[in-house]
């Protein structure tokens, strides 16, 4: 007679399942990559199955681990959402949500804004992700993302919020010092900044093609904060949102009347969460607080 396990332990296979790595799925549950390890070991006694291969790598799952992961995540839905339901009866200003968010409107928008979430919902604790690439909503890894790509397919809810525009910035100082630009082809004669092409982890960023064919950037970062830094520093030009760049007066739009790009953001959220209240709160926040401010995201309002 095999040995009973309790929904915990799936719960700690998941985190390993996803991670491929005790300490990444300790980092996730908040607790030890020793209890991790232990946790998996009681799960397969239990179950008399071997559900990792076990090695440099990390942890591989094995025909019959794979087969659980479905049926865990099945479990771990319904529980999610029982949880749900038992807590938006107690109190549905509580709890806590991931957002997960591109670094710039993370940083140039959300961060202030999210002290008046916090204001109106005291009880609700957000966690701001901010890492350079989608976060996967089907894996829990967040609650609900802004994105400028919304998933092509799936249980999602998708809901475009707004469109921004971005144009080409630079330092007044570094147009003193350089050749004037009065047309396009003359943005080939200029030092450029911009993300790490082959880093790029969505076509809405791969702005270089759409301002000229054949432009590429000479200081490249993944990250549109070091992109800021670089074009302060007056190193060269750089395209950057409308709303980041109206904060620095030293900076001065290039070429006003003849580039301006236009994106637009999305708010992803998965089914399974949608009809918890407090996941609601915050998509409800995002999306008046985005569109009360229009003009902050786009130069001619």
């Amino acid at each position: 007679m095999s040995t009973a396990f309790s929904w915990n332990d799936l719960q700690y296979f998941l985190a390993v399942a996803r991670t491929g790595q005790l300490s990444a799925a300790a980092r996730n549950l908040r607790t030890t990559h020793v209890t991790v390890s232990r946790r998996i070991e009681q799960l397969e006694f239990a179950l008399k199955a071997k559900l990792f291969e076990r090695n440099p790598r990390g942890y591989e799952l094995t025909v019959i681990g794979r087969r659980l992961v479905d049926t865990a995540e099945i479990i771990e839905a319904e529980a999610e959402r029982l949880q749900a339901q038992i807590s938006d009866s107690v109190s549905h200003l509580r709890g806590l949500v991931r957002l997960s968010a591109p670094e710039g409107i993370s940083n140039f928008f959300f961060v202030e804004k999210l002290t008046q979430f916090a204001e109106i919902h005291p009880h609700i604790n957000v966690e701001l992700l901010t890492i350079q690439q989608i976060m996967a909503l089907s894996r829990k890894e967040a609650d609900v993302a802004i994105t400028l790509d919304p998933p092509k397919a799936g249980p999602y809810i998708n809901t475009k919020i707004i469109d921004y525009t971005l144009h080409i910035y630079a330092t007044r100082d570094y147009l003193r010092k350089h050749p004037p630009i009065t047309q396009k082809k003359h943005l080939l004669q200029h030092f450029f900044i911009g993300y790490v092409q082959d880093l790029v982890f969505s076509p809405g960023l791969d702005y270089m093609r759409d301002v000229l064919p054949g432009l590429r950037p000479n200081f490249q970062s993944t990250s549109i904060s070091a992109q800021l830094k670089a074009a302060l520093c007056s190193r060269g030009l750089c395209v950057l949102p409308y709303f980041i760049a109206q904060g620095f007066p030293q900076l001065q739009i290039v070429l006003p009347d003849e580039v301006e790009l236009k994106r637009g953001y999305w708010l992803t959220c998965h089914n399974d969460v949608a009809n918890a209240q407090r996941v609601g709160s915050l998509m409800t926040f995002i999306l008046d607080t985005l569109r009360a401010n229009k003009s902050f995201f786009n130069r001619r309002g």
